[in-house]
């Protein structure tokens, strides 16, 4: 289009070329496109008896002893008023739509008055009756009665799907105002016993021993209790009351029937409910049911009355039963179906409403609150099928919410409401995941729908499979959404089951990661309940796996987790105890030693072997550790079976890990070797220190007319020696050029030399052997050996050598020579020292003629 003459399709102008009002602009679409901020967790903070529990449902709860200023003080009651409002908030929500009418209780005058006179006495109660006898509004008559009995009034709770402590949690939360607090078991029995209330508890599922624990745990409480023939029935010491609940005979059934109808009952219809009565043995549930079809019955037969009578379909021709006023259009229903009156009362209810009952048999039989019933079923009245279905009996109160009534279930099923039970179910477990998870949802009303949620869980989790690329599952998301929410709200029996069934379904779909978040939640749960042997599999467990994925925060809250049980196990890693310190004996989750006991090395650190235990052998085999040069040891197993006995140093040392001994065993061999040094030094004279032997001059110097460091020089053949080495004399007489007697420097004195033997003295080479052959000079020493001789000797005449072994002198010297003598390394300290003139006289070869001229050394 010409962009100077704009028309009126030009955007942002009207047909007359004026420009209207400016646009309101769009929403922003940046944080569609960009990236979204992520919620915020959701934790809490709790104490459970010495602990301090945070609820993290992202990295795993974190747990640590709880600080001084942290635990709450003692719990107070609730007052009259707080109690009726905890009361008002424990009972079914009521319907939407018109108020149901309240039938009257007929035929229980007796039992009622006995309950309340029985319970007026502290006594306790035991109400038995089929599923359907109307044990519920019973109870609730005789709760009204005694609401003024006890002076912590009346407490309702139920029973069904509860353990013993359960109830007794149940009890203290009712009776005590207590916050985020959850009690340890001793603290929790010492408060209940101080309880004094009439407790109403329906439907019971426990009986015999555990019941009895119940009534023990709260001595100042009467409790009427309510349960079904097959649930055990208390021991036989109990105090517990019994009476059995019958059904109505036959002329309190017809009234109930005309009460739920609200009119009077015509002769065909007495005479139905006379059979009705007979088939149901005067079950009240069943007459409140047949009100309910008669009801049907009568609006079916007054809605085809009315188009009639007003003529709405003029121009159709009017059916002739109407116009002939017959009644039996619409028959009575039949026996059967007055036995088994869920399918036909289902059919004639809305879609809401029968969708809802599939909904709750797929649930097992709980029927979701009011409020997912328009996201569950779509539609969004469908909140109001909850009070069709109260309408017709077809649902009862249990707790604070609604579930199928007896026998509803399976005659829904039988009538194919269970068909697409897996679907329903997979859509109720989306529907709790997105609800349990949001930061609008408080925990107290997830615990409240936790029946249901357990229920979607347990019919997802067998058929859990691997999801696709990008998918998560729905059983394993449920779980890990609905598990902090239990923790939160106090519901730990819950909490547990949910936990259980989410590390099933991880495991089934192969995400590790989530898996290890159930197992490090199941160990903080354990180790609450001071289980401290599962908590420690369950936390090592969760710290492999998080391993395996490389989850660093995870890995460190489930350490601190671990160290913690080990604290509290007494287990810590550390340094050794003293000797006479208390070691307790090794707990039932340490691993036990062998029988024969723990083998050891000993001999190399100079330790004695000790004798192996006569009761095994001390090593499995023969490598390794035990085998070999050193003999092997037994450490014997500590004996008794109880208390702490005292650990002594030895015994310590032993029962040390195997490298202490290596080093043990290094220090004693190094210890040894330093004392032979120092025990050859202190028996060696003291005289010939090393110290006196040190001059400020060299030991050997060049001269001045030459180059030769004064030793004495190798006979070539030439000079006119005969080979005299002259006479040793004890001392040098000569002080030398430094003036100082005894060093090494002084020259020695011309001796006459006696010929030397055709045969020369064998000589002993540094390595140790004997040498015959004179081919090879010997080098002499340019230094004073460190070690002087033990024994030295001089000669008053030279001593002929006339044989390979040398004869010490026939005199020895009163004063022991200054000079040190050459002698063998201290390898051979303990064996005879030759001499210096033995050892140069020995040799001829090896010797040169002696320059009297030059000072001649001492070598």
């Amino acid at each position: 289009m010409d962009p100077n003459s704009q028309g009126s399709e030009e955007y942002g102008h009207d047909a007359d070329g004026t420009t209207p009002r400016q646009r309101p602009p769009r929403d922003a679409l940046t944080s569609d496109f960009g990236q979204h901020t992520p919620a915020l967790a959701r934790t809490a903070q709790l104490v459970s008896g010495d602990y301090l529990l945070t609820v993290n449902p992202v990295d795993g709860s974190e747990i640590e002893v709880c600080p001084p200023g942290e635990r709450p003080g003692r719990p107070a009651k609730f007052t009259a008023a707080e109690r009726a409002e905890v009361t008002r908030a424990a009972r079914p929500p009521v319907p939407p739509g018109p108020a149901q009418p309240e039938l009257p209780l007929l035929e229980r005058d007796g039992e009622r008055e006995r309950l309340v006179r029985l319970l007026a006495r502290g006594r306790s109660v035991r109400l038995t009756g089929p599923a359907g006898s109307g044990r519920t509004t019973l109870l609730d008559a005789v709760a009204a009665d005694c609401a003024d009995l006890a002076p912590d009034g009346v407490v309702r709770l139920t029973g069904l799907h509860r353990t013993k402590t359960d109830l007794l949690y149940d009890l203290f939360y009712a009776v005590y105002s207590a916050p985020l607090y959850r009690p340890e078991p001793d603290e929790l029995h010492a408060l209940v016993r101080e309880a004094g209330a009439v407790v109403v508890l329906d439907d019971v599922e426990f009986g015999g021993a555990a019941l009895d624990e119940l009534l023990d745990a709260t001595p100042e409480c009467a409790f009427l209790i309510s349960a079904t023939p097959d649930v055990p029935a208390p021991s036989a010491d109990s105090l517990v009351e019994e009476m059995f609940l019958d059904g109505l005979d036959r002329a309190g059934g017809l009234e109930l029937l005309e009460r739920a109808v609200g009119r009077v009952l015509t002769e065909e219809e007495a005479n139905w409910a006379g059979d009705l009565w007979f088939e149901s043995e005067g079950l009240p549930l069943r007459f409140v049911q047949a009100g309910a079809l008669l009801r049907q019955r009568d609006g079916l037969r007054a809605g085809a009355d009315a188009l009639d009578g007003f003529g709405v379909f003029e121009d159709t021709p009017v059916d002739a039963p109407f116009d002939t006023g017959d009644e039996d259009d619409v028959p009575l229903p039949s026996l059967a179906e007055g036995a088994a009156p869920a399918p036909l009362l289902a059919s004639r209810l809305s879609v809401s409403a029968r969708e809802t009952l599939r909904f709750a048999v797929a649930l097992g039989g709980e029927v979701p609150h009011q409020a997912h019933l328009p996201a569950l079923v779509g539609d969004t009245h469908a909140d109001a099928a909850l009070g069709e279905l109260l309408g017709c009996a077809l649902v009862s109160p249990v707790g604070s919410h609604y579930r199928l009534a007896a026998g509803v279930r399976a005659q829904l099923e039988a009538a194919g409401y269970g068909e697409g039970a897996q679907d329903r179910a997979f859509t109720a477990a989306q529907h709790y995941a997105w609800w349990a998870g949001h930061p609008s949802v408080t925990p107290e009303r997830v615990c409240a729908e936790a029946d249901a949620l357990l229920a979607a869980l347990a019919v997802l989790v067998p058929a859990t499979t691997p999801p696709g690329e990008g998918e998560e599952s729905t059983a394993v998301q449920l779980a890990r959404t609905a598990a902090p929410a239990f923790a939160a709200g106090l519901y730990w029996s819950a909490w547990e089951h949910v936990l259980h069934s989410g590390a099933e379904a991880a495991r089934l779909a192969g995400e590790v990661s989530e898996q290890a978040y159930f197992h490090h939640e199941l160990g903080i749960l354990a180790l609450c309940g001071e289980q401290l042997d599962q908590a420690r599999g369950e936390l090592e467990a969760a710290i492999g796996l998080r391993g395996a994925v490389a989850d660093k925060r995870g890995t460190v809250a489930g350490r601190r987790a671990l160290t913690l049980v080990a604290d509290r196990a007494g287990d810590t890693p550390g340094p050794g105890s003293a000797a006479g310190e208390e070691v307790p004996d090794a707990r039932y989750e340490e691993s036990a030693s062998p029988p024969g006991g723990v083998p050891a090395v000993f001999g190399a650190a100079g330790y004695p072997p000790l004798k192996p235990s006569p009761t095994g052998s001390g090593s499995a085999s023969g490598s390794g550790y035990g085998a070999g040069d050193f003999p092997a040891t037994v450490i014997t197993p500590r004996s008794g079976g109880g208390g702490a006995h005292k650990v002594s140093t030895v015994q310590r040392l032993v029962g040390g890990a195997r490298r202490n001994l290596v080093a043990v065993g290094a220090g004693a061999l190094l210890a040894a070797v330093l004392g032979t040094v120092v025990t050859l030094g202190a028996t060696s004279n003291p005289n010939d220190a090393p110290s006196d032997q040190v001059g400020v001059n060299p030991s050997a110097s060049a001269g001045s007319d030459d180059d030769s460091l004064g030793a004495d020089k190798a006979d070539n053949g030439d000079s006119d020696s005969d080979g005299d080495t002259g006479t040793a004399t004890s001392r040098p007489t000569d002080p030398g050029p430094d003036g100082t007697m005894g060093t090494s420097d002084d020259p020695t004195p011309p001796t006459d030399s006696q010929e030397p033997s055709d045969n020369p003295t064998g000589t002993k080479t540094p390595g140790g052997g004997s040498s015959t052959g004179g081919s090879t000079p010997s080098t002499p020493s340019t230094s004073p050996s460190t070690t002087p001789s033990s024994n030295p000797s001089t000669s008053t005449s030279p001593s002929t050598p006339s044989s390979n072994t040398p004869t010490p002198s026939a005199s020895e010297s009163a004063e022991p020579s200054e000079e040190p003598s050459p002698s063998e390394p201290p390898a051979s300290a303990s064996g005879p020292v030759s001499s210096p003139v033995q050892s140069e006289s020995a040799s001829e070869s090896a010797s040169a003629p002696v320059d009297t001229d030059e000072p001649t050394p001492v070598i």
